[in-house]
């Protein structure tokens, strides 16, 4: 008899940021849970990936303004955690032989109140950071060995709950402020310029950026951009004619030749190649 479906589980809702999502998760298992209640204040998801190939193949994102932390076993590899800043480069992982993945997907704004010593922008751009060089003293293969070992997922789930909930999160009145910019910056297209949208939240530019630099990693700019990517990202992945023209005047872009400009710089090939050729 099946398990029954764990009420936690969240489905696959959209594709923003994997380039050639029909093609990994054709190879892979990827799955998304929520975190137990404590932590969904800070913490959008958890997602895991399994996969046992007889060919290697290459997986690629556009990087979310997210903080990860990611517990991996790869073939020929000790098991190991790592931190992971937001990326500011498309990044590349490759997937061979048998392979698991425990990932933590911070809400933008979210991670500092687990790890408060350090502004998160310390970590932009970093990867391959050990648990303690961010959270300080955990026990870092007791929790590598938590999260990987069970074979069964909702085990792996709670494990991750457990480590987080070891660590916190601290209160701070500050990063639910970041969230909450960051998160209307996600959800309104009306927001196209910096200093428009400080003006409307009583800030000054000045201030909007420390606080991003503070709490976020990366600075609002880059954030309005990086979702126009994925959206257009997104419209390349799922439609098969897509008018750019159009679609750069709904993201706010001035003309074409600017989204064609930030999606090549991004991605590694324009829009209009990307759905006949991949990355």
């Amino acid at each position: 008899m099946a398990d029954a479906p764990d009420p936690r589980d969240t489905p696959r809702t959209d594709t923003k940021g994997i380039v050639d999502a029909a093609g990994l998760f054709a190879r892979a298992r990827f799955r998304r849970h929520l975190p137990a209640p404590a932590l969904r204040a800070h913490i959008e998801q958890y997602w895991l990936i399994d996969w046992d190939l007889t060919e290697p193949y290459v997986s690629h994102v556009v990087p979310h303004p997210s903080v990860n932390v990611v517990f991996q076993a790869l073939a020929g590899q000790e098991p190991f955690a790592e931190v992971a800043g937001i990326g500011l480069d498309l990044f590349a992982q490759k997937l061979e032989g048998r392979g698991r993945v425990c990932g933590v997907k911070f809400r933008p704004g979210g991670f500092r109140p687990f790890a408060p010593s350090a502004p998160v922008s310390e970590w932009t751009g970093r990867r391959l950071l050990p648990l303690t060089e961010v959270f300080g003293d955990v026990r870092e293969d007791h929790w590598v060995d938590a999260v990987l070992s069970p074979d069964d997922e909702h085990a792996r789930v709670a494990a991750l709950d457990a480590f987080l909930l070891s660590l916190g999160p601290t209160p701070d009145p500050q990063a639910d402020h970041a969230m909450a910019l960051a998160e209307r910056i996600r959800t309104d297209r009306t927001i196209r310029r910096v200093g428009d949208f400080a003006r409307t939240e009583g800030m000054s530019v000045r201030a909007l950026q420390r606080l991003f630099a503070a709490y976020v990693g990366v600075g609002p700019k880059w954030l309005i951009l990086r979702h126009r990517i994925h959206e257009a990202l997104e419209h390349a992945e799922l439609e098969t004619d897509v008018d750019w023209a159009d679609l750069a005047g709904t993201l706010g872009y001035a003309d074409q030749a600017h989204l064609i400009r930030d999606f090549t710089a991004t991605v590694g090939v324009p829009p209009t190649a990307y759905g006949n050729s991949g990355p």
